[in-house]
């Protein structure tokens, strides 16, 4: 990438760099003709070679010295004249060239890619690959900056990616804008680097997130793929090449509507674990049974009929595209008169479907003009409407960027939370609501961080350590406050992955053992007590067993401190 900025740049200086030359030769070539003076007054020869190189270059260039080695004869003095001015045409239009140059977007672009190039070849932290910064892409990138987890960018909008540059990320991203459906393009973005840890393909192209999963599997197939698919075809296509994760946010959402209908408890605990950590506890959700009205019947519309017929509701379909010898009405449900006709005054729930927000929401309006006590689900499909959808207030929204990140974050961050979610299919309502209660009291509020450790050498030495020399322990011992070890963790321990089989819950007195897989549920504040205790043998001696005297001098000094105001 240097060589093709260096000989971008000589190929558009040839031209002034030809002329300098030549106003060069001539000027000196012109000098040893011109016959001089000497000291005495009398003609003197003309300058040599090195005396007329010498001058030029320090007069064509401005800087001046003086007319060596002796004063110059007038016609000399005419030469030089002629000279300085052909030297300032030559270096302005060399100035004039250079200048544009470096306003010519295709060299700005062979100059950006060229740093970004470096950039990514000096990462030394694992990384992900994230292609399409849109607002999915953006929610992404800010969760994976909060959390301390390092990310690259492709992103086909230049804008998009000047956005990026101005946000107040914690460490300067690497971001390129650049078609990520072309292999050379994720191959400049680290695709192949031993520091890449997976994919993600986000684009709001669902052709370009296929292309991406097809190269990333050609090209690295032990890398993992999270991939954004919207229709059945692309999908299938997309699994066909292997890719682990595909997410289509109208399923999804339509499996969670069908799902808050029938098992609410259940959906309750789904969307406490899989909501961003440390945001405001969500309000839930009690979508009634009964007679639904659906507007909108896209891709959308049909993926949200099949799973609320599954579940028991009964819909009627108003559509703008239906010809009306089927059972579904012709309209877009902002007119009074349709919704009247779909038989609002007896239904549950309404869903604003369409892939307009303005008449998402004009449906919902109306909707509850008609019957206040109507439950509303309202699709949101750009999240610049949030002001809008919050002032409204639709009981359910669905806003596919948020879905589809949410669920990026919780694949990548916590893999384990997906084997959890999977335990949940047999459990009742009562357990489901037990466990809600649970961690609701976790964070003051705010949703619990869902995080998982594995007792091993690299995530938790010194709990490791001590199982392998029989020093046992069970996970109601290790939930103790570092600085006071008679107070208590408010932690949930999730699920416990040990050779492939799974203790769901596990209680207090569950027997921990070496390599086991933990998935905890806490506030961060807690996961940073938890892990600074497994990782660190004086804080786990203290906490298993009280001993304060087994670290280094330092550690002496300070904990019999601590120890005696836990006493007093």
């Amino acid at each position: 990438m240097v060589n093709n900025t260096f000989f971008l740049a000589l190929r558009r200086l040839r031209a002034p760099i030809i002329g300098l030359i030549v106003i060069y030769a001539i000027s000196v070539f012109g000098l040893t003709l011109v016959p001089g003076i000497g000291a005495d007054g009398q003609p003197a020869p003309p300058l040599s070679f090195f005396h007329a190189f010498y001058f030029i270059s320090y007069t064509a260039t401005t800087i001046g010295f003086g007319e060596i080695p002796n004063a110059f004869s007038d016609a000399q003095r005419m030469w030089v004249i002629v000279c300085i001015y052909l030297s300032v045409v030559g270096w302005s239009y060399t100035v004039i060239t250079l200048i544009g140059l470096l306003q010519d977007k295709g060299f700005q672009n062979t100059l950006t890619t060229g740093r970004f190039i470096r950039r990514v070849r000096r990462l030394k932290a694992p990384f992900y690959l994230v292609c399409g910064c849109g607002e999915t892409g953006n929610l992404i990138c800010r969760n994976f900056d909060r959390i301390g987890q390092a990310f690259v960018v492709i992103e086909k909008d230049e804008l998009r990616v000047e956005e990026l540059d101005l946000q107040d990320f914690k460490t300067d991203t690497p971001a390129l804008a650049a078609d990520a459906s072309l292999p050379d393009n994720l191959l400049l973005a680290g695709l192949q680097h031993p520091k890449c840890r997976g994919v993600l393909a986000v684009t709001n192209d669902e052709q370009a997130n296929l292309a991406i999963a097809i190269a990333v599997r050609l090209l690295a197939p032990k890398l993992p793929i999270i991939a954004r698919a919207r229709s059945p075809s692309v999908a299938a296509n997309m699994a066909s090449f292997g890719t682990e994760h595909i997410i289509n946010p109208f399923e999804r959402f339509a499996e969670h509507l069908a799902l808050a209908v029938a098992a609410p408890e259940r959906f309750r605990l789904i969307e406490l674990l899989t909501s961003l950590p440390e945001s405001p506890i969500p309000d839930p959700h009690r979508p009634p049974h009964g007679h639904w009205i659906l507007c909108g019947y896209g891709r959308f519309g049909h993926a949200v009929a099949q799973h609320l017929q599954a579940a028991g509701i009964t819909l009627t379909i108003i559509d703008p595209t239906a010809s009306g010898e089927d059972q579904r009405i012709v309209g877009d449900g902002t007119e009074a008169k349709t919704l009247q006709q779909a038989g609002i005054a007896k239904a549950s729930g309404i869903i604003a479907g369409s892939d307009n927000d303005v008449n998402n929401l004009s449906i919902a309006v109306t909707a509850t003009e008609l019957k206040p006590d109507l439950f509303v689900v309202a699709r949101q499909n750009q999240s610049a409407n949030n002001a809008l959808f919050q002032a409204y207030g639709a009981e359910f929204a669905m806003v596919p960027s948020h879905i589809v990140a949410h669920e990026c974050i919780a694949i990548l961050t916590t893999p384990l939370l997906a084997r959890f979610l999977t335990q949940l299919q047999n459990r009742d309502e009562i357990w489901c609501h037990r466990l809600v209660d649970r961690l609701q009291a976790l964070n003051n509020g705010l949703t619990p961080s869902v995080w998982a450790i594995r007792l091993n050498a690299s995530e938790a030495p010194a709990a490791r350590q001590a199982l392998m020399r029989g020093r046992a322990f069970r996970i109601g011992e290790i939930l103790r406050e570092g600085s006071d070890r008679s107070q208590t963790l408010a932690a949930v321990p999730l699920l416990v992955d040990r050779n492939d089989y799974m203790y769901l819950l596990p209680d207090s007195d569950f027997q921990l053992e070496a390599g086991d897989h933990v998935l905890f549920a806490s506030s961060q504040s807690v996961l940073n007590k938890l892990k600074f205790t497994l990782q660190y043998a004086n804080e786990l001696d203290y906490v298993l067993d009280g001993k304060s005297n087994s670290g280094s001098w330092l550690w002496e000094k300070l904990r019999p401190t601590s120890t005696s105001h836990h006493a007093r």
